[in-house]
């Protein structure tokens, strides 16, 4: 049967529309759309950002990149060498290594240990530790301060993760000698103490720089960028007037002395009257500047110059010289001394009982007499004899510029106490140091002449030229005739009549003048022990040496001659021979000491 279509229906209503079909991604045409739209995405923010570097801030952007791939190494300078008066090295920097290692690097922590423990002189285990990774570090030392030539043995068992880096090594060949004067430095390379900290700026140069582009994943620079920077200056060479032989030996001597006394310290200082260089500064004890961290940090700094002291006798010296000057006294004045004095309600002695003395100034000098002293201070006013203490250099510092020295200790003359007025003259009641004691004898060996003492020759730059320190200033105290007379005054002191027969040089002419003063604690809240010293120079007719020997708080024995003066002869015994000072032949003048 044949089938028929439906019959037209007119009047039917007409079919609603289809709802659209969902979007399937998967469709190739339509990932095709996305990433088209993606990608115009990308290159509109691209296109942006190009146009902020090209047109908005390029110099910046440009700036900023390079900068990021910038590194600056520091340049260090080498430090300059300190050298005694004959080119001697007493510091100097020597090359050295510290060896450092990537533990992440390292593939055997326990076997490069081994191989490395006989040669760092270290305990492998310790070893290991550091070398084994711990998620953090990557950079540890192993060893400081190494030879070049152990690392060249390192570097031969080419060990993964184990590298080295420069580190100049402060070395001080000359050990104890001169340590005090010439301090030593710090882990960091500045100086801590002695000419070490105070020429500083000298010695250290000025460090340079490197700076140059690296790779963006790591510190290695790229050849092709090139590099810029400045170079490190170096350092500049000092020399001084320290002579080290005979401070080698004034060393040996101040330290068996102290030893030998039981006390507590003690300081030599040998000088040249005509130039004020300083040959030798020695102070016992002493440290090794090498090691400065195995002894007392009191020993550590340079007691000749921070410690303050009452002088005791040798202070007659400038009494003498004021009284001769200023015409109140000759080496010849008759004085009458008793037993004792009265003065500003206070009693005063003699170091020995005695009755009646009569002597003359030659002879109170000879003798170490306070109260002939003071019987010769009394024609000065006080305000006289003070100004004769500052030409000679008291109460201010010496001139060595060295860290810590001290001015001394003398009290403006209208503050001065009733017994100041007398214990001053015989050298109590002020305070000074030792370069100032060894001064004010210099002056008369001088000819009354003042020279500032001065450690320092000059210095030597990296191009080897040499400079000059300045002149030492000069000044005139008292003329060349009061220092011939007090001179020969104090030849007397080391004769079978003064106090210090002992200090005699067979063969030389000696003048000098030992000193014993009650020594201010403040341990004790007062005077408790003594100071012992004794200063002289050779040959008292034409000097060429100044030798001062301070010794404190000894135990076995307190005078001055007695502990001073067989240092003072040693010293200056090796000195004469070391400078090859002959004899001048001349006989001393035989002044009267007594009437």
């Amino acid at each position: 049967m044949q089938r028929t279509a439906p019959p037209h229906r007119p009047n039917r209503a007409p079919r609603p529309p289809r709802a659209p079909r969902p979007i399937r991604l998967g469709r190739p045409g339509l990932r095709l759309r996305l990433a088209f739209v993606a990608l115009a995405t990308m290159l509109l923010v691209f296109a942006t950002r190009l146009f902020e570097l090209q047109a908005l801030d390029p110099g910046g952007y440009a700036e900023s990149a390079v900068s990021n791939r910038l590194n600056t190494m520091a340049i260090s300078a080498p430090r300059g060498d300190i050298l005694d008066r004959n080119g001697v090295a007493l510091a100097r920097t020597v090359n050295s290594r510290r060896v450092v290692a990537d533990p992440l690097l390292v593939t055997d922590p326990a076997g490069t240990a081994g191989l490395l423990a006989p040669l760092l002189k270290a305990e492998p285990t310790k070893l290991a530790e550091k070398l084994t990774y711990d998620g953090h570090s990557r950079w540890v030392s192993l060893a400081s301060h190494i030879p070049p030539e152990t690392w060249r043995e390192i570097s031969k068992l080419d060990l993964p993760g184990v590298f080295s880096e420069a580190q100049p090594k402060r070395t001080y060949p000359a050990e104890q000698v001169a340590a005090n004067v010439v301090g030593f430095v710090g882990s960091d390379g500045h100086g801590l103490a002695g000419l070490e900290q105070a020429l500083q700026d000298r010695l250290a140069g000025k460090d340079g720089e490197r700076i140059y582009e690296r790779t963006p994943n790591g510190d290695v620079p790229i050849a092709t960028a090139g590099e810029r920077g400045r170079q490190a200056v170096p350092g500049q060479d000092v020399t001084l007037t320290i002579d080290r032989d005979l401070q080698w030996f004034t060393q040996r001597a101040i330290s068996t002395a102290v030893a030998k006394a039981g006390a507590e310290t003690g300081y030599v200082i040998v000088m040249s009257p005509r130039t004020g260089e300083i040959l030798a500064m020695a102070t016992a004890p002493t440290f090794d500047p090498n090691r400065p961290g195995k002894s007392k940090a009191a020993d550590l700094g340079n007691r000749a110059v921070t410690d303050v002291f009452e002088p005791g006798s040798t202070a007659k010296v400038l009494t003498a010289a004021a009284a001769i000057e200023e015409g109140v006294a000759t080496p010849g004045t008759k004085l009458t001394i008793p037993g004792s004095l009265n003065r500003s309600d206070a009693t005063f002695h003699d170091h020995v009982p005695h009755g009646t003395w009569r002597l003359t100034f030659a002879g109170i000098v000879a003798k170490s007499s306070n109260l002939g002293t003071i019987l010769v201070a009394e024609k000065m006013a006080p305000a006289v004899l003070a100004k004769y203490l500052r030409g000679f250099g008291l109460g201010r510092p010496s001139g060595l510029g060295l860290p810590g020295e001290s001015s001394g200790i003398i009290a403006p003359v209208d503050d001065w106490s009733g017994t100041q007025r007398y214990t001053i003259p015989f050298g109590q009641g002020l305070s000074v140091t030792a370069p100032q004691a060894a001064s004010v004898f210099a002056t008369i060996a001088n000819g009354g002449e003042r020279v500032t003492p001065q450690l320092i020759k000059g210095f030597t730059d990296a191009d080897g030229h040499f400079t000059p320190a300045a002149a030492p200033e000069r000044s005139r105290v008292v003329s060349s005739r009061t220092a011939r007379m007090v001179s020969n005054m104090l030849e007397s002191v080391v004769s079978e009549e003064g106090t210090a027969p002992t200090a005699a040089i067979p063969g030389y002419r000696v003048a000098g003048k030992t000193g014993t003063a009650y020594r201010y604690d403040e341990r004790c809240g007062g005077y408790c022990g003594y100071t012992a010293s004794f200063i002289g120079f050779a040959p008292a007719d034409d000097p060429e040496v100044v030798v001062a020997c301070t010794i404190q708080n000894p135990v076995n024995g307190h005078f001055g001659g007695q502990l001073c003066g067989p240092v003072f002869t040693e010293v200056m015994k090796f000195a004469l021979a070391s400078l090859k000072v002959p004899p001048t032949g001349t006989k001393p003048p035989r002044l009267r000491l007594a009437w």
